[in-house]
């Protein structure tokens, strides 16, 4: 059944053959799951964690990947902007190097995929098929060389920002700080590296990107844009999140939104339950009242993180409400797993993808909808800006 939704798929057909109506488990199992965002690179390989393993942390490595159906799995390269504002190009390929050497050592699970029709013959013969997305244009060094470079490595999306400006593109979590345009958006070098972008055929991907940045992009982009990890402003008002304008101006442009699972992009209470929580167990503490919220929640137990965590429900309040705004054909998935601390209850790590399948099947999502959100959607995406 797969090989026949990757053929459909390729050949552009809009409509996919119905699925026989059985359990959510084989309809997941049928289905070409994609997740566009993930940071384990950073929190595990890099460090040196053998993902081939079922770890008792964090939430991702192989077993656990092939235990949720995930077919294509983005793996984030990120840097910390303020860490590396030298060497940040080498950053980069050291993670890939480091992706590369796991791919290695497991020929038989998982491999690089580059374009489509990789991702057809890997998933064909039952492994996982390993994008590489780029979080932060700072790790191209304002060079062009170096973003066509990342991309001949693999890279097909480039996350524009992380959550500080650059010399040539102005971040969400610097833009909201001042009011009016002035000094933000794209240089004119910025502009440039878009075109580039569109040139080779690598995504733009606007999570994180400030909001006059998301407009500069759209009004010069010659394909259609991926935000790989953001939810719904609307639902919870955070610069993360797009806003209603931002969604009118995707669905126009052709382009995907992923839902993002950290639970302070799901639920604007998130916040204030951490802190609750927290205090109730370090009644005394005044000295780190200012701790972020990360912190406070590294504290808690495992019972109290688990309260903490946005209900599942929000995770399909998202994906309704993005869906009602863009359309079916323009929302997916981009977990962000390992590179949050708070995974809304129920969707844990990777292995628990088929309880969203069984839940959008529950809301009364078709067969061929729940395809599109769970990987359809993101794999159009890419094949557009291939150019096919």
């Amino acid at each position: 059944m797969k090989k026949l939704l990757i053929l459909s798929f390729l050949l552009g057909g809009i409509a996919l053959k119905s699925m026989a109506q059985t359990d959510y488990k084989k309809i997941h199992e049928d289905l070409i799951v994609v997740d566009g965002h993930n940071d384990v690179i950073i929190t595990s390989i890099l460090p040196g964690k053998d993902i081939s393993k079922r770890l008792k942390s964090d939430h991702t490595d192989l077993p656990r990947l092939k235990e949720g159906g995930v077919d294509v799995q983005v793996f984030a390269v990120w840097s910390d902007d303020k860490k590396w504002k030298k060497n940040a190009f080498k950053h980069a390929n050291d993670q890939i190097d480091a992706l590369e050497k796991v791919i290695s050592k497991n020929p038989e699970k998982i491999e690089l995929a580059k374009n489509s029709s990789d991702i057809q013959r890997i998933i064909e013969v039952g492994k996982i098929a390993a994008l590489i997305g780029i979080e932060g244009g700072n790790m191209i060094e304002g060079s062009e060389a170096n973003l066509e470079a990342l991309y001949n490595r693999g890279a097909r999306y480039l996350t524009l920002t992380w959550n500080y400006n650059l010399p040539w593109v102005t971040a969400a979590a610097e833009e909201v700080k001042t009011k009016g345009s002035k000094g933000k958006g794209l240089t004119e070098q910025g502009k440039n590296i878009i075109r580039k972008m569109n040139e080779l055929g690598m995504m733009v991907d606007l999570s994180h990107a400030g909001e006059q940045t998301f407009y500069d992009v759209l009004s010069i982009t010659t394909k259609p844009v991926l935000v790989s990890h953001s939810n719904a402003a609307a639902l919870t008002p955070h610069y993360r999140n797009l806003k209603d304008a931002q969604l009118e101006a995707l669905k126009k442009n052709g382009g995907v939104i992923g839902v993002n699972f950290y639970s302070e992009f799901l639920d604007s209470k998130y916040v204030k339950r951490v802190r609750d929580l927290y205090f109730k167990s370090h009644k005394k503490d005044s000295v780190n009242r200012k701790y972020s919220i990360g912190k406070m929640y590294s504290a808690l137990s495992a019972k109290q993180k688990h309260l903490a965590n946005a209900p599942f429900e929000k995770v399909l309040e998202h994906i309704d409400y993005l869906v009602k705004k863009v359309g079916i054909d323009h929302v997916a998935i981009g977990s962000d797993f390992d590179g949050i601390e708070s995974p809304p209850q129920g969707l844990e790590d990777v292995s628990k993808f088929p309880v969203l399948t069984k839940a959008l099947l529950e809301r009364g999502y078709s067969e061929e909808d729940v395809a599109k959100i769970m990987g359809q959607n993101f794999l159009r995406l890419l094949r557009e800006n291939e150019g096919e």
